[in-house]
This record gives structure tokens, C-alpha cells and sequence, in this order.
């Protein structure tokens, strides 16, 4: 696969949305849609067909862990990253598929090697 480009970002808390937005952005991603739960996300997913997922583990309503492994096994194989604000919000058996590429937590994202984790370098 080229180099992403496109990035679809999944998170129930709307300030971080943006500010993932935008860290993407001037990281040259193009952030093509938002979506604030499990529902909102398949949605998003299926329509916009990104080449990325931002995904947080903690949703409101829904497992953001499912979720991820599901969007990973679309036919178009997006790469799939979860984050979380707690540090231990996943095992390393819970990332464990061929999509989904890592944990990183919320407050580690600026220094995060994002380009090399979902496939853009």
C-alpha cells in the first residue's frame, strides 16, 4: 500500500476530535470525517473509506477495541490505531491483528511516530 493519506477519527470526546484533526493535518493527512461512536464509525468508515482509523478504546457506547478489529477487516484494509487517555487501556493480545498497528495514549499522540504507524512514511 502507497502512502496513507486519508484518516477517518473515532472518539466520543469532541474537543480531542479536533485537536487529532488537526495534529493529523499538519502531519499531511487528510482527516476526511469524524464520528463519535461504535454506530457513527461504520458509518463513517463504510462511506468515506479511509486508509486510516484513529480509534479510542474507551467509547461511550461501544468496545472501541471491537471496533477496531472490525474496521481493520474491511476490504480495503485500513490501518487501524487505538488510543485512550488511560495508559493501560489495552494488552498487547488485544492489538493483535493484521490491521490494527498499535496503542498509542492520548497524551503521547504530538510525539507519536503517526506517520510511520499508519502507514504515511
Amino acid at each position: 500500500m502507497g502512502a496513507v493519506t486519508t484518516v477517518l477519527v473515532i472518539d466520543d470526546d469532541a474537543a480531542f476530535r479536533g485537536l487529532a484533526a488537526r495534529m493529523l493535518g499538519e502531519l499531511g493527512f487528510t482527516v476526511v470525517g469524524e464520528a463519535d461512536s461504535v454506530e457513527a464509525g461504520r458509518a463513517a468508515a463504510a462511506e468515506l473509506r479511509p486508509q486510516a482509523v484513529l480509534v479510542d478504546v474507551m467509547l461511550a457506547a461501544g468496545d472501541g477495541i471491537a471496533l477496531a478489529h472490525e474496521l481493520a477487516e474491511l476490504p480495503w484494509h485500513p490501518r487501524v490505531l487505538l488510543t485512550s487517555t488511560s495508559l493501560d487501556a489495552v494488552l498487547a493480545d488485544q492489538i493483535a491483528s493484521d490491521g490494527v498497528v498499535g496503542f498509542v495514549p492520548k497524551e503521547d499522540l504530538p510525539g507519536a511516530p503517526l506517520a510511520r504507524l499508519l502507514g504515511g512514511a
